[in-house]
């Protein structure tokens, strides 16, 4: 089965300077979608210095990716794109201690990447990144390079962990 990475009916847009990415994932379960107003809200930050026209298409609770086994595959939160690049991001809400949260991003991240490479879509875009952004940890540590050299390696996908997404 083809999985739709950009469908439209999960889309949000957004041209502005910055913006952010939300997840309503607590108290209720819904995709995730840019918001230019609520900084409040915001988990991850995009900064569009230039004013692209960006696409962000929600993947989790919107784009259904099936193991052959029929199960719900693991999934990130969304994807942005604009011109040739793609950018997959987890977003995460929580403060907390050790990185237990950094490695379940990552496998919701490789899990998708992976459907995402048997597509078609995939050769369009040459620039491809992935970002874990947690507003309770807004930065990431040194001690992650080693795990974002791996994944760049295996992927071939940029990885970041910060909640700052500078396009």
């Amino acid at each position: 089965m083809s999985v739709n990475f950009l469908d439209e009916n999960c889309q949000t847009i957004s041209s502005k300077k910055l913006f952010g990415l939300c997840d309503p994932s607590v108290p209720t379960v819904g995709p995730a979608y840019i918001d230019e107003e609520d900084g409040a809200k915001w988990i991850g930050v995009v900064v569009n210095e230039y004013l692209y026209n960006v696409t962000f298409t929600a993947i989790d609770h919107c784009i259904d990716i099936r193991l052959p086994n029929n199960t719900q595959a693991k999934r990130c939160d969304g994807v942005l794109t604009y011109n040739n690049t793609a950018i997959f991001v987890e977003l995460k809400d929580r403060p907390s201690a050790g990185n237990n949260w950094v490695k379940d991003a990552e496998q919701q991240l490789r899990s998708t990447i992976n459907h995402f490479e048997n597509t078609n879509d995939a050769a369009y875009y040459t620039e491809k990144k992935a970002y874990i952004a947690n507003s309770g940890h807004p930065k990431f540590k040194s001690s992650q390079i080693q795990r974002m050299e791996k994944f760049r390696i295996e992927t071939g996908y940029v990885l970041r962990i910060e909640n700052r997404i500078t396009l």
